[in-house]
């Protein structure tokens, strides 16, 4: 599912129009301005309870091997998005 068809799925599950739903996608999804990313760019959780947790998490710097040399090179340390699901989303999808 892509975005578009995600605003038309929701359009149609609460009476919106397209461009209504497509407005709300964009406003929590956005991966600039979305309030997912704002959250999670301040170091913030965002937890939706049933479905799961948005966190980000720390990777430490480490050693690594350029494969097309075969020399040593250091992999800086960066942050990264971490999605854990909620039990209820687990427990839906292992039926």
């Amino acid at each position: 599912m892509n975005k578009s068809e995600l605003a038309l799925k929701l359009a149609k599950k609460v009476g919106l129009t397209q461009a209504k739903a497509a407005e709300v996608v964009d406003a929590i999804f956005s991966p600039h301005k979305g309030i997912v990313a704002v959250e999670l760019d301040a170091g913030r959780k965002v937890t939706i309870p049933g479905f799961g947790t948005f966190s980000t998490r720390k990777r430490a710097a480490r050693q690594g091997r350029n494969p097309a040399t075969g020399k040593t090179i250091t992999i800086p340390a960066r942050h990264y998005v971490a999605f854990k699901p909620g039990k209820t989303l687990k427990e839906k999808l292992a039926k």
